[in-house]
């Protein structure tokens, strides 16, 4: 298990099978899925795969989602992470992607950006990438603010799964 990052207000850690009532909490929730397909959970079960399912990728690629924790209260608020995608997405195949998704009742209080500031130091600073790419929904305006707060430089839009997406780049600044 790696070692978890700090941030003013965030606990950035793996994900745990403790951390499924939140999940549960955050994915079954059709607001939280307005702008991922529109496919909320119903049954606790599926948040548990979800959770070994991404367990599985730390052993495989080194990375992935991680739990986002509020220091202050140690509460479960969401993940955020690394993803290594190995799909094409976009004409890309093989890459790091920056993401992110909140219990809604923490919308709007600049968790995303914390720790999404904290994720692309660690991509750039230890695990040595390149680049970071994103994309979120088109109509998504609340995640596209995010993405630019954050530096992410738009590329362009694309159909992915029948939805239009927007596609964003941020190039590691430490390499050529």
């Amino acid at each position: 298990m790696k070692n978890p990052i700090e941030t003013e207000r965030l606990l950035l850690r793996e994900l745990e099978l403790s951390d499924a009532e939140g999940m549960f909490e955050l994915d079954s929730n059709p607001n939280v899925h307005l702008f991922v397909g529109n496919r909320p959970v119903k049954h606790i079960e599926e948040s548990i795969e979800y959770i070994k399912f991404v367990q599985k990728q730390y052993k495989d690629f080194g990375t992935g989602r991680w739990a986002v924790v509020l220091k202050e209260t140690n509460e479960f608020i969401g993940w955020s992470g690394i993803k290594y995608i190995t799909d094409e997405i976009n004409d890309h195949k093989n890459f790091y992607e920056l993401g992110y998704r909140f219990i809604e009742k923490h919308w709007g209080k600049g968790y995303a950006t914390e720790a999404g500031k904290a994720f692309i130091d660690y991509a750039f600073n230890k695990m040595k990438v390149e680049k970071l790419y994103a994309y979120a929904d088109a109509g998504n305006e609340n995640s596209r603010k995010i993405l630019e707060k954050l530096g992410f430089r738009f590329i362009n839009s694309f159909n992915h799964q029948e939805e239009l997406e927007v596609w964003y780049e941020l190039k590691n600044p430490n390499s050529n």
